[in-house]
């Protein structure tokens, strides 16, 4: 169960510390930060939420316009804190990406305007994260060594790749199961060894998850390839050019060392999963839990405790709760009528020199 904060989302979690640290820091430097940041769906919350009236830090938050539940856009937009700004873009979640990106990779406007990130391509949010499979081992291992296997819904591939990571100091993981949903690009990968983006993204009912373009699934490949960075510089120009590619024999069994395999879910299949939980243990799991529960299943084996990340709670996802149980998925008092707060939000183009402008007339 990661989704007790107050965004009710496993981003709360690294968010909630990431916010305090970079207050902190910022105040021994004497320093302010611009904050810029892209969200499928629960990264912005969980952000702004962390960051909402702290001093020294503005957010400027990208969004997917129209492209998440209405409980999701109301939690980011509703917020009326002066140091909150969110921009729509007309676009889907790997353009909001990229123009974090393009700001970020313009070391001048960067430097000028001091640009931060809290996207999983932020480390600490990582480091953060790791700390999850620890504790989850802790709670299920009989003998310390014994195998677990983890299964992680999985759009950025910032939270599994936290398990790798995991994995790699030591902890005792069989498999790490990367569940994806309709936009299965990661699981082509891990079935194949070919990694080719999408031109398009699907919109669909685990909306934190469609995403084609996965940051941190950079990180992966780095140790998959030896830790080479000439070889990664030279790959992920093929990608950001829209080109697939390939891994070698050797390098893809590396990834294989690693303990990944990969499924993906439907709609269908959320429903199902959504429903056999609830019939089965009186339990409600959102749609990207049930995601992971679903491809999590598929891999399940004798004698190896199996371990599914929770993502959100069911009341970010009303709509096909219903649909899937035909009743009300239970809301936390403090956040009923959400929708029906004033929102503050900024229809934006994709746009990079538009979003520069923003925070220039903005800082």
């Amino acid at each position: 169960e990661l989704s007790n904060g107050p965004t009710l989302a496993f981003k709360d979690m690294a968010m909630q510390l990431l916010g305090n640290l970079f207050e902190y820091a910022l105040d021994k430097q004497k320093e302010e930060l611009n904050i810029l940041g892209a969200t499928s769906g629960d990264t912005g919350s969980a952000a702004e939420y962390a960051m909402r009236g702290k001093h020294s830090i503005r957010v400027f938050m990208l969004s997917p316009h129209g492209k998440m539940s209405p409980f999701q856009r109301a939690q980011m937009f509703s917020l009326q804190d002066p140091n909150i700004h969110n921009l729509a873009v007309r676009g889907v979640f790997d353009d909001c990406q990229d123009i974090v990106k393009a700001v970020s990779n313009d070391l001048a406007f960067k430097a000028k305007y001091k640009i931060g990130a809290v996207n999983s391509i932020n480390w600490g949010r990582i480091s953060a994260q790791i700390v999850y499979y620890f504790k989850a081992y802790l709670a299920v291992a009989k003998n310390i060594g014994d195998e677990v296997s983890f299964s992680v819904p999985s759009g950025n591939f910032g939270n599994v790749c936290a398990g790798h990571i995991a994995n790699m100091m030591g902890l005792p993981v069989k498999h790490l199961i990367v569940a994806t949903n309709e936009n299965d690009v990661l699981d082509e990968f891990f079935k194949t060894g070919h990694y080719a983006p999408r031109a398009q993204t699907l919109h669909t009912s685990s909306p934190s998850m469609d995403i084609s373009k996965a940051s941190n699934f950079e990180r992966m490949i780095y140790d998959a390839v030896g830790r080479d960075g000439a070889t990664v510089r030279e790959l992920w120009g093929k990608v950001d050019k829209g080109q697939g590619i390939t891994l070698s024999g050797e390098q893809f069994e590396r990834v294989k060392q690693f303990g990944f395999v990969s499924g993906r879910s439907t709609h269908a299949d959320r429903l199902t999963t959504i429903r056999s939980v609830y019939e089965k243990y009186g339990e409600m799991i959102d749609t990207h839990t049930a995601d992971g529960v679903k491809v999590g299943l598929e891999y399940r084996e004798a004698g190896v405790p199996l371990i599914c990340l929770e993502t959100a709670l069911p009341a970010k996802f009303e709509e096909t709760i219903r649909e899937a149980l035909g009743k009300e998925p239970v809301r936390p008092a403090d956040l009923k009528g959400l929708e029906d707060l004033p929102q503050r939000v900024e229809v934006v183009d994709v746009d990079v020199e538009a979003v520069k402008k923003y925070i220039v007339a903005n800082s």
